[in-house]
């Protein structure tokens, strides 16, 4: 599935939500944050949709990210496994793809994902959203930018932050994933 299909796919569940809830576009833009004009395009799946305002607006909605992102809603309670490679797969901007891996588990307050990224000449967009984060470096290096700060870091090196300053990750020197743990609070 390419980015566009499932940006639009995303947004149309969002709509479908926000309708059935009885929401208008005004209550959720200002509940997540964003002016009326930037939820508007979300919706429509004409902008993509930053993570942190998949959450934020999964959370206004009442339901769990997973069925933003995949239409399914988590089943285990328990515990939830996944295996290598089975991760939902989670593609947000071109070079940046990520592999949720326990979008089955209920009432998680964590999201852990593997993120691969591919050298590009861009900048990533800076994010900015609640909670604290984690990255462990599994191959390759990384430039975690932090506010005005680019933080170089290789295999094996990890950095845990304040994820309310604005901030993205870049591939060095070639590919390079890590992992990524989002407390969501």
């Amino acid at each position: 599935m390419g980015v566009n299909e499932q940006i639009h796919q995303i947004a149309d569940r969002i709509m479908y939500l926000r309708d059935a809830m009885d929401m208008t576009q005004e209550e959720v833009a200002q509940r997540i944050g964003v002016s009326l004009e930037e939820y508007r395009k979300y919706e429509i799946g004409q902008t993509d949709i930053p993570i942190s305002v998949i959450y934020a607006t999964s959370a206004v909605l009442g339901v769990d990210a997973t069925e933003l992102l995949s239409g399914e809603a988590p089943r285990m309670a328990d515990y939830s496994i996944t295996r290598k490679g089975q991760g939902i797969a989670i593609q947000r901007h071109e070079g940046y793809e990520f592999e949720a891996l326990a979008t089955n588990f209920k009432g998680r307050d964590k999201e852990p994902m593997i993120v691969t990224l591919s050298p590009s000449e861009a900048m990533p967009r800076l994010l900015v959203h609640g909670g604290q984060e984690f990255n462990y470096v599994l191959e390759g290096k990384i430039g975690v930018i932090l506010g005005e700060k680019v933080l170089e870091l290789s295999a094996g090196d990890s950095i845990y932050f304040k994820p309310s300053i604005p901030h993205g990750q870049i591939a060095l020197e070639g590919n390079a994933k890590f992992l990524t743990i989002i407390d969501k609070e």
